[in-house]
């Protein structure tokens, strides 16, 4: 199957659960638990997970899954064949709170790359895909990543992780990029982080996430004309297109910069007088 008719299934799926999330916020019966202790998961998270596993095997049988809820297992990231890559709901604290800053994100990997990606935000009425090679697109229309190249005139969004005991060593990240950039956003959703860079409402995004977090928005600002890359090497044996950890997403003209500035902030050259 070409990949044009992959994503239009995809995105029928996106947007099949968004009416799946809108409903349940509108009926206000879903219950929720934390996973560890420290993360919020809701009925719903569930349900939209087993509806979009439900199509997916429906239209590509036997082809693998990695989602956040029901098929968790990272060690299919090695795996070089056909890979989905699903969050069914990105900003699940959005989501309980009744915040619009929620997403469906759905990617599709092949050979360690992702090859398509549809980031649907149900409450804000968005569609980001993209296909690689071919370009990204907001609700059809093409879009385009900033062009921005001073770092103290850019907007940065940013996230942090839920264990609290993680944190401390970020707000040096953070101290160092609100005193030499114009401001910061932590929206709640990496997947439409990455498409905001993508269509130049921000000219940065950096955090450490899962690869359902990020796989699609990754492509989807990719193909937008963002640089796309990490703060240090990836490890042996993980795509880079896959690997989650110390993400920098950024304007062409801006990432070097960023980059240093982030890195001489972990180790606390900034904070020498």
């Amino acid at each position: 199957m070409q990949p044009v008719e992959r994503l239009k299934i995809a995105v029928d799926i996106a947007r099949e659960a968004g009416r799946l999330i809108v409903e349940a916020r509108d009926r206000q019966t879903f219950g929720h638990r934390y996973k560890q202790g420290h993360e919020l998961v809701t009925d719903v998270d569930v349900a939209v997970d087993t509806r979009i596993g439900e199509r997916l095997q429906q239209h590509f049988p036997g082809e693998s899954r990695l989602s956040e809820e029901l098929a968790p297992d990272r060690s299919n990231l090695a795996h070089p064949g056909p890979l989905w890559i699903v969050d069914p709901i990105d900003g699940t604290v959005n989501f309980a709170h009744g915040l619009r800053h929620v997403a469906v994100s759905i990617g599709w990997a092949h050979e360690g790359r992702i090859r398509l990606g549809v980031v649907h935000a149900p409450f804000l009425d968005e569609t980001f895909t993209a296909i690689d090679g071919q370009g990204a697109w907001c609700n059809d229309a093409p879009i385009q990543a900033s062009r921005a190249g001073n770092l103290k005139h850019c907007l940065v969004g940013t996230g942090f992780p839920y264990r609290r005991d993680s944190r401390p060593p970020l707000m040096r990240r953070l101290a160092a990029v609100l005193d030499h950039c114009q401001d910061v956003r932590r929206n709640g959703s990496a997947a439409l982080d990455l498409c905001d860079v993508a269509c130049g409402r921000l000219d940065a995004y950096y955090e450490s996430v899962s690869p359902w977090d990020f796989a699609a928005g990754w492509l989807i600002a990719r193909e937008a004309g963002a640089r796309t890359g990490h703060l240090y090497p990836c490890p042996e044996g993980i795509p880079e297109d896959l690997y989650g950890e110390n993400l920098l997403v950024t304007s062409p003209g801006i990432h070097r910069e960023l980059g240093d500035l982030l890195r001489r902030a972990d180790s606390g050259e900034l904070d020498q007088p």
